[in-house]
Parts: C-alpha cells; structure tokens; sequence
C-alpha cells in the first residue's frame, strides 16, 4: 500500500515512532434490482475485504479525502451523506517496525457514477455485494460497516 508522501517526509524525522494519523472509511452503498449493495475491495497487503480506507491529506476535508479513496482504489465516484462513526483504534506496528495509531471516522457514501475495480494497486479485486452476502471481513471492519447500515445520521463515539 503506497505511503503518503507527507508520511514519508515525517518518518524521515521520527523514524518509527509512533505516529497519529487521521484515516477515513468510506462504507460505498447503492440501490441496485436484487436490493442493497455494499463496495468492497480486496487489500493486496493482507488479502482481507474491507469497505475503502485511507488516510487523510494534510488540510483535507474528511469527507473529500473518503471521496478521493473511493476514486483512487475502485474508480467510483460517490458522496458522502454521514459521519457514522469516530473511533480510536489501537497502535498498530507495520512490518518495517513504523509505529502508527489512527482517528478512523467513517462515512455513510452514496454511489454516483463507475464500476468498480482495483485502481491503484492497493487492493486486487474491489466489486459489489449484496448486504446479505458480504465477504468474511474482521470484527473492526464489520462494526464500520454496521455503523453505515445503522441508518442513523448521527455518529457514534467510540475508543
């Protein structure tokens, strides 16, 4: 997965330290003939599906920087419509040893326009699922994307 170059240029001063970051998940839905479907891409790091994330640009609205993810790995376009959930997640430590904890916020997208596909070499596969035939994903991942299926507007606060 491709390092912000903004993350680059910090790693270069604080080695692996740990790091705070602000990431973003965009959770893709659209009404399709057979009912809801989900986006989901395929990670080519771990394999696993997951809803599209990233991390968010230096000054970059929250809600653009999902918009932009959404572009970059599966070459749709989509729109915001809530913040669903904030969330602390735990210190992760990478392979290299970098050090990084993450702000997750997550956002409830409407599908605009495209089909799906990996777009940037971030991921192998990205498409379309029903809502009742989604992929394994893990326990952090499915609770993001109940967040977004909850129906509320308004987030929840988590650590």
């Amino acid at each position: 997965m491709p390092t912000p170059d903004f993350v680059l240029a910090l790693r270069e001063k604080i080695g692996h330290d740990l790091l705070w970051l602000s990431g973003v998940t965009a959770v893709v839905l659209r009404d399709a003939s057979g009912g809801r479907e989900i986006l989901l891409v395929k990670r080519a790091d771990t394999g696993a599906w997951t809803p599209v994330t990233g991390i968010i640009d230096p000054g970059e609205a929250p809600a653009v920087a999902g918009a932009r993810e959404c572009l970059e790995e599966a070459d749709v376009v989509a729109e915001a419509e809530a913040l669903v959930r904030v969330k602390t997640l735990p210190p992760m430590t990478y392979a290299n040893g970098d050090r990084s904890q993450y702000l997750d916020l997550v956002f409830r997208f409407r599908y605009i326009s495209g089909e799906p596909y990996p777009a940037d070499g971030e991921n192998t596969d990205a498409r379309w699922f029903p809502i009742d035939a989604m992929p394994e994903m893990s326990e952090d991942m499915l609770d993001r994307v109940h967040a977004a299926l909850s129906g509320s507007d308004v987030a929840t606060f988590e650590t």
